[in-house]
């Protein structure tokens, strides 16, 4: 099994990315190459880089660092689900990954961005040159969502389209494929 981790990255009252996370944590559920957590940067809470040593040190001393790096060392792929401020990804999704470096190599990593007209892709490209530098792999598929208010029902659920579904099997398919290929990788540490 691959070790699925969906990330909501908004930490904002009201935000839709945790009925969007909800909604591909069930997608990727059906999926039985993954095991699937749900991780939720407001339910995580990491204050902003207050280690006093770099990441790549691996030389932590806050409790809630070392459970960040519990959290994600196991995972063989990940999931951004974030949105798009002014054409940036969100600062909580980018502190929660330069909190930690070693954790995050060799795997990769799928977008459902979301936000207006450009539904979150200039988030996801601009998140894309520090995964890199960290030996990420991010997927070409991924799955944008425009207009994403539109899609929360009355009841706080996100209502996905056909073809929001279908670009989520192909993301999950690249996901697959990039985390067997890079896994030992992973395993030569």
């Amino acid at each position: 099994m691959i070790n699925l981790h969906v990330v909501i990255a908004s930490v904002r009252p009201g935000r839709v990315g945790l009925p969007v996370g909800k909604w591909f944590e069930s997608v990727a559920r059906e999926d039985d190459r993954f095991e699937v957590r749900l991780v939720d940067l407001f339910e995580v809470g990491l204050p902003f880089m207050d280690e006093p040593e770099q990441p790549h040190l691996r030389q932590y001393s806050k409790e809630h660092t070392k459970a960040w790096s519990a959290t994600i060392e196991p995972a063989d792929a990940f999931v951004f689900v974030t949105p798009e401020y002014n054409a940036s990804p969100a600062p909580s999704l980018l502190n929660a990954i330069d909190t930690l470096h070693h954790e995050w190599k060799y795997k990769p990593v799928g977008f459902v961005p979301y936000g207006g007209i450009s539904g979150g892709q200039r988030a996801a490209q601009a998140l894309k040159p520090t995964l890199l530098q960290l030996s990420m792999m991010p997927v070409p598929a991924q799955v944008p969502l425009p207009f994403v208010s539109q899609s929360i029902t009355e009841d706080g659920r996100f209502e996905a389209t056909d073809r929001q579904v279908k670009a989520a099997a192909s993301m999950l398919n690249e996901l697959a494929r990039w985390a067997e290929a890079l896994r030992p990788m992973r395993e030569a540490g």
